[in-house]
């Protein structure tokens, strides 16, 4: 039946409905809650592809908004106004001075010229680590034909490297060490200097720890005023990021290349390291000659590094080592200045990405580092930025959970837009205006998840929703109305409601005889080929099947859909279903004669009634069917039982005559039904508005509304007349039961009057 689509439903309203638990705690956004707490577990677990979309959010921030080059200061005033100069070993220095290693001769004649020339400090992004190939001792063993006098001559001069430890002693340069990740093999050297004092428990296991430590040959190491790593450590993407303050090596902690320069150039012995048990803090140099007065303090993370906000490459801060070797630079670009030796050559394999440029020399990038440092700018990622992060994806996540199913998918992707926008500016604006990393990408790829699941989610249970309701539907609705049921289930009004229906009752004439023929098989084969046409129509028709009674069919109009037609549609329907007759018993006919039985026409009759019923879920708590309820119901029953009395085909209430008086219709009388206590008009549905137009008709009508008058007027003879004159011209039209009974009537009348009271009612004994 048509109520079981609707039977759990109502079981549930039955019941008192669901808690409000069910009701909040829905599958769809349990289901939301657990991809949520999916997403906050990958949050914590930080796995690569996390790492790398937020870290290419803030390359593509720094490539939006590079720090500004600083200019060079109008009037000195402390450390924070001195700038950087690259010392570059390009390629024009290495076509007239040599490839790479340059004797130490060349180095010494270098570092003595920048000193001269002003140079604050002087910091190698290299390492000596081997001998000088020119040093007496190689050129001697390097050479054939040598005297032993001569060799000895040799012996006695002064190595190149010893001439580039008397330049650089007592000067300020810092050498640099190279880290390696993998073990190699390294050659043992005096102590290195220790610049490095700890203000908290040992950070070793938090930092970045190397396995071997390239240093430089021991007669130049042991002079130099500082020694710092210049080792980098690329990110997800190759991208060098963030850069490393102090490495954990051999149970010692050991400074970058960047910090050992600051510490040198201020004048102190020691960088102090703030720890606590989470990893490094911060790294500080007390204040001294050319310190701000507070000093200058790095704020790292756990791990020691610090996480440089990069400008676009600067040409401005290079100078060829050619030029200083021939003292032709010019001397601002030197004096009060750092200096770093480096290289931009590309052959020399010192070429770095950054999340400003793609190809950046690594010196560069410790540069970056110092004017950072100076200037305080530093990105920052403070612990509440976290605390923030999980915030955004929880309280997105709730709001799409809660909202998305209860305001559908359209409204919520509206707020989502406004949610997206805002944590993307609020990113966007924390990075340019306060340097503070924030990553709304994460959360807004979470919230963009969760609202496609729930939508889809949604729309699913829709779609569900939507085929069971063809399913369920489509054995009792037309298609055209199936799909509109599917299409907007929100039109169907259930539970009781009133409503102006019409409904049909249809039932086969004689059809104990007919069975008598068939056992049961046949039987019910036969009723399925009488039922399928007929249904058809009153599916065709917009109408609903109610229920099957045997050979009975009960439909009505005008629910689950509207149906500003019913009463139209519903005589419509029995008009067509009343054609399907003739065809269907010709193939009875032809089945009845191959199976050597008698056959017996089909004959059906119609009872049609209009008016208010009550429409919905009926039954008990355990079984429910959407029927239909009320006054109107029984009469369109009685009526379809009064048509075997008036010898026709289909009969109609007076509301439905109302809405169908253009049809060919004629009165029947004014009768009282079992079951009511006052009299309705009814009438006889003989044919469609073409049937009425015809003059023949029309004349037919006019003689039986007159023979109704006469009759209800107690002027027997003269109705008797009237009935005379409408069976002349009923032509085609057979009226002849209706007449007859009218004639038994009014003899039973002229034997005994009705009264001068009588209203013209007649009252029906029989349904």
């Amino acid at each position: 039946m048509i109520g079981r689509l609707f039977r759990r439903g109502s079981e549930k309203k039955a019941a008192g409905g669901k808690s409000w638990l069910h009701r909040v705690f829905t599958m769809d956004r349990l289901m939301g809650l657990g991809l949520i707490a999916v997403f906050l577990f990958v949050y914590a677990a930080d796995p690569y592809p996390v790492q790398f979309v937020r870290a290419k959010t803030f390359d593509m921030f720094q490539r939006m908004k590079p720090r500004e080059v600083p200019a060079p200061p109008k009037k000195f005033r402390d450390l924070r106004d001195v700038r950087v100069t690259i010392v570059d070993l390009d390629e024009n220095s290495l076509a007239e001075v040599g490839q790479w290693p340059w004797p130490r001769l060349t180095v010494a004649k270098m570092v003595q010229n920048l000193m001269q020339m002003g140079a604050l400090v002087v910091a190698f992004d290299m390492v000596f680590a081997e001998p000088d190939r020119m040093n007496p001792k190689g050129v001697v063993n390097s050479m054939y034909g040598l005297d032993a006098e001569t060799k000895k001559k040799l012996l006695k001069l002064p190595g190149n490297d010893a001439v580039l430890a008397n330049v650089i002693k007592g000067r300020r340069v810092v050498l640099g060490q190279a880290g390696h990740w993998t073990e190699r093999e390294t050659k043992a050297g005096p102590p290195v200097k220790k610049s490095v004092a700890l203000l908290g428990p040992k950070p070793h296991v938090h930092l970045p720890k190397i396995v071997s430590l390239v240093r430089n040959v021991p007669i130049i190491e042991k002079v130099a005023a500082g020694h710092g790593l210049f080792s980098l450590m690329p990110e997800p993407g190759g991208i060098v990021r963030r850069v490393p303050t102090l490495f954990a090596y051999d149970g010692d902690l050991y400074p970058s290349l960047s910090l050992e320069m600051l510490r040198v150039v201020s004048g102190r012995k020691t960088i102090i390291v703030q720890t606590d048990v989470a990893g490094v803090k911060a790294v500080k140099i007390a204040p001294k000659k050319f310190f701000p007065p507070t000093g200058l303090t790095l704020t790292t993370d756990s791990h020691g590094r610090v996480w440089p906000y990069f400008s676009k490459s600067d040409k401005k801060k290079y100078v060829s080592a050619r030029d200083v070797l021939n003292g032709t630079v010019k001397p601002e670009l030197i004096r009060g200045r750092m200096a770093i030796v480096g290289t931009s050559a590309v052959g020399l394999l010192d070429i770095r990405a950054t999340p400003t440029e793609d190809h950046m020399p690594g010196v560069e990038v410790h540069a970056q580092l110092i004017e950072a440092a100076l200037s305080g700018a530093f990105l920052l990622r403070p612990n509440f930025i976290n605390a923030a992060e999980l915030t955004l994806i929880l309280f997105g996540g709730l709001l799409m959970v809660w909202l998305v199913p209860k305001i559908g998918a359209k409204w919520t992707m509206i707020l989502f837009f406004v949610v997206a926008g805002s944590a993307a500016g609020t990113s966007w604006y924390l990075f340019a205006e306060k340097r503070i990393l924030f990553d709304a990408g994460y959360a807004i790829v979470s919230i963009l998840l969760l609202y496609t699941l729930l939508t889809y989610t949604g729309y699913a249970k829709e779609e569900g929703q939507r085929r069971q309701t063809r399913d369920a539907f489509s054995q009792y609705l037309s298609p055209a109305m199936v799909a509109r049921v599917a299409e907007d289930p929100g039109e169907l009004k259930l539970g009781g409601d009133k409503r102006d229906l019409t409904l049909l009752f249809c039932d086969v004439r004689g059809f104990t005889t007919i069975s008598e023929q068939f056992d049961a098989v046949g039987l019910t084969a036969l009723i399925n080929k009488l039922l399928t046409p007929l249904t058809n129509v009153i599916l065709n028709r917009q109408g609903t099947v109610d229920k099957y009674m045997g050979d009975c069919i009960m439909a009505f109009w005008n629910a689950p859909m509207d149906d500003d037609q019913h009463a139209r549609n519903g005589c419509i329907s029995a008009l067509e279903m009343l054609a399907e007759m003739d065809p269907l018993n010709d193939r009875l006919e032809i089945e009845a004669k191959e199976e050597g039985r008698k056959h017996i026409p089909l004959r059906v009759g119609f009872g049609l009634n209009s008016g208010e019923c009550v429409v919905g879920n009926m039954g008990s708590d355990q079984r429910f069917d959407y029927s239909v309820l009320g006054d109107t119901v029984n009469t369109a029953a009685r009526l379809e039982g009064q048509s075997k009395s008036y010898g026709v085909n289909i009969v109609i209430g007076e509301n439905t005559y109302a809405e169908a008086s253009d049809f060919a219709v004629v009165e029947l009388d004014l009768i009282q039904v079992k079951g009511k206590t006052e009299g309705i008009h009814i009438y006889a549905l003989m044919g469609d508005q073409e049937l009425a137009q015809e003059n023949a008709f029309k004349a037919l009508k006019s003689a039986n509304d007159e023979m109704l008058a006469t009759y209800r007027g107690q002027d027997w003879q003269k109705a008797r007349d009237k009935i005379a004159t409408c069976r002349e011209l009923m032509d085609g039209i057979d009226l002849s039961g209706l007449y007859d009974l009218y004639e038994e009537r009014i003899t039973q009348y002229e034997a005994d009057p009705p009264g001068a009271d009588w209203d013209g009612v007649f009252v029906a004994t029989t349904k």
